[in-house]
């Protein structure tokens, strides 16, 4: 469990890599293009973007040809496009090879969701999801203060290169650790009818598509904090890049301490009720952080109430990923590309025009708050009730208790 925690875990550091390491650098990299400071965030927002709408493609794929192959091209083609990335000569190729970027990337994220369902189910499937999230988590930490110290040697540019340097080495490890999780037995046999007919079938299930909305409206927030807080604590607050990625490196230890805390409660409270009540945290929190930001009461203040949010967010992800796959292991990779989609298309589009609202601080706070709100009240409106009442769905070629409890007999 732990060894493939390890190497599923690896294949999610292509979104928070490609955000965070060059994140201490986007002004640096807006004023050296002579663009503005909302087109330097869209050169992240079109990146996941190209995560969001690659899974689309990465995921049925996946269920069609085992999860090996479009995992190795996709990490392939991502080290190219990084390359391309740091030739970019003006603000518009950078950012079409940014969303080529993301596209091939997506690979990796789809495909470690979908592999960590067909190796798991139920509750655990949480536990590994969770430490599939501390594992990844390694990334925003240590992304941000490599890429400020790098900062000091390198221009935006050079980050770029050592991102292509890092696609090399996630190959590596894919090509040699990584088993087929799919056997061909299970594989869904088909082209575009196929797939088309297997995204009907997911989206069919009333509660899936809950969760969909709800991964939209968390992704959103958490996207606005990732395109948002380095303009908030460098041109708001005066932080150097150095200091930038210390203070985003510990908020990032915080969202694995909830991941960690997650997967300690999960087996006494159950899925349900942990997602639940870490949606409900993080709109509490997220509202802390837009009263803390109105009342002005400072930096302190505000990276104490940027901790919360993360901490329930890290309760958040887990749960909510092996909730919806929980009916769905015969498609995984399809219905791991529609919870991918929810989670990074919107926020991309929102973030970047959440910048043009003025202080940055203040459209940071409130689009997180509103966003965090409406996952809330979705959760408790049209989730929640489903939960209670759906019934068990049995797993492939196992016992049926898990899934029971992995629908919610633990959501009231």
């Amino acid at each position: 469990m732990r060894r493939a925690a390890v190497v599923l875990g690896s294949l999610e550091v292509f979104g928070p890599l490609s955000m965070d390491l060059s994140m201490p650098l986007l002004p640096q990299l807006a004023e050296d293009l002579g663009t503005s400071d909302s087109l330097a965030q869209a050169s992240m927002s079109v990146c996941m973007l190209g995560l969001a709408f690659g899974q689309l493609v990465a995921g049925p794929l996946s269920d069609r040809l085992g999860r090996r192959r479009p995992l190795l091209w996709g990490i392939a083609l991502f080290t190219l496009f990084s390359l391309l990335c740091a030739l970019a000569p003006s603000i518009e190729t950078l950012l079409v090879a940014r969303f080529l970027q993301g596209l091939t990337g997506s690979a990796g994220v789809v495909v470690a969701l979908a592999a960590a369902r067909d190796v798991a189910v139920g509750v655990q499937l949480v536990r590994l999801l969770s430490m599939l999230a501390l594992v990844g988590a390694l990334a925003p930490v240590l992304a941000p203060v490599v890429g400020g110290q790098l900062a000091a040697v390198l221009d935006w540019r050079g980050l770029f290169v050592v991102l292509a340097g890092v696609g090399v080495v996630l190959l590596a490890v894919a090509g040699t650790l990584l088993p087929e999780t799919l056997p061909a037995g299970l594989r869904h046999p088909g082209g575009f009818t196929e797939a088309r007919r297997g995204f009907g079938t997911v989206l069919r299930d009333r509660l899936f598509v809950c969760y969909l909305l709800v991964g939209a409206c968390t992704g959103t927030a958490f996207f606005t904090y990732l395109a948002s807080v380095s303009f908030v604590l460098q041109e708001g607050f005066g932080l150097s890049p150095q200091a930038f990625g210390a203070v985003f490196a510990v908020n990032a230890v915080v969202a694995m301490l909830g991941a960690l805390f997650n997967r300690a409660a999960v087996r006494r409270a159950g899925p349900a009720r942990m997602y639940v009540v870490g949606t409900t945290a993080t709109a509490v929190a997220a509202l802390g952080l837009l009263g803390t930001v109105l009342a002005g009461l400072g930096l302190t203040a505000l990276l104490v109430a940027l901790g919360l949010v993360l901490f329930s967010y890290g309760v958040i992800s887990p749960n909510s990923s092996a909730l919806a796959l929980g009916g769905h292991g015969e498609r995984a990779g399809t219905a791991a590309a529609l919870l991918g989609v929810s989670t990074f298309a919107v926020g991309p589009v929102v973030a970047p025009l959440a910048a043009l609202g003025g202080r940055a601080e203040v459209t940071m706070a409130v689009t997180m708050a509103v966003a965090a709100t409406v996952a809330c009240a979705l959760v408790w409106l049209a989730v929640r009730p489903r939960l209670r009442g759906a019934p068990a769905q049995p797993r492939r070629g196992g016992p049926e208790k898990d899934d029971a409890r992995e629908h919610g007999t633990a959501a009231g």
